[in-house]
């Protein structure tokens, strides 16, 4: 992938256009969306229902009519100062009728190539995969990619040239930037989603121009898990604690300030499963 793509050691810029978003979208007022709300609110769905949501009189609600949900989703995102946009009425739909499901996600592959249990970090290498990624600037990070991540829900969720529900794959990862002593993160963020097996030979084709389709060549990286939520100050605490453990271990390796968060598990989910991944440009 050339220099100027998503690329994996989190280099580079994303599409056609600057990242940014459009004057007037619903990312730039004071409702916006942040992670925090999602988990929130997202926990208030799950514990309303076991199987699909339940309306105001307790009955179960028809996941085939988007408007309900979407009509749901807002009025639990407005006891939390949120707004959901009416174009997300669909991706709610689908994203709900898959946890509604038991189908396991498919995971990106990989090759455990060590263990380093001492200081508890896996080498890995990946292979050579298709992504769609976008990159976002907006004030702060968790703003960046609740922005980043709107746009590739609704591109795995039929908006695409395929015309059809793409199916989620595991982990959605982040890629950040750091300042040259690894405490604050750059507010500009790339969100990568892994296309499923099926459609890596020909991957669908975005209707959004600021998402585009890279390919990411194999890698050698460096895991950690870690649980809880992920933002700024929990981010920049994993990637320190992944730094110390790496220089620790004597692995010789040239640290910058490019690192990954692989998400595996729902915002709203009780034990979250997380990573922080730092990529070994020259051991690919």
């Amino acid at each position: 992938m050339d220099g100027e793509g998503c690329r994996l050691n989190g280099e580079g810029r994303v599409g056609g256009r600057d990242g940014g978003v459009e004057a007037g979208s619903q990312f730039h007022h004071s409702g916006l969306i942040t992670l925090e709300d999602l988990e929130s609110f997202t926990g208030d769905l799950d514990s309303d229902f076991s199987g699909s949501p339940a309306g105001d009189n307790g009955e179960v609600m028809d996941l085939e009519e988007p408007d309900q949900l979407l009509n749901y989703w807002q009025e639990i995102g407005r006891g939390h100062r949120v707004n959901i946009p009416q174009d997300m009425a669909e991706p709610i739909q689908q994203l709900t009728m898959e946890m509604d499901t038991s189908q396991e996600r498919e995971r990106v592959p990989f090759t455990v190539l060590k263990c380093l249990d001492k200081v508890q970090v896996d080498k890995r290498r990946y292979e050579k995969t298709v992504w769609a990624c976008i990159t976002m600037r907006e004030e702060t990070y968790e703003q960046s990619i609740c922005a980043g991540f709107m746009k590739i829900m609704r591109f795995i969720c039929q908006q695409n040239s395929a015309g059809t529900y793409l199916g989620m794959t595991i982990p959605i990862v982040t890629v950040v930037q750091t300042d040259t002593s690894r405490s604050a993160l750059a507010p500009e963020v790339t969100v990568a989603y892994c296309f499923p097996e099926q459609y890596q030979d020909q991957p669908p084709m975005p209707f959004d121009p600021d998402i585009t389709i890279e390919t990411w060549p194999s890698a050698v990286v460096y895991t950690r898990e870690f649980s809880g939520s992920t933002n700024e100050v929990s981010i920049l605490e994993q990637i320190q604690i992944l730094v110390a453990a790496l220089d620790s271990a004597d692995l010789n390796l040239s640290l910058g300030i490019s690192f990954i968060v692989a998400g595996y598990t729902s915002l709203a989910a009780t034990h979250r499963h997380n990573e922080i991944w730092f990529v070994d440009r020259g051991g690919a």
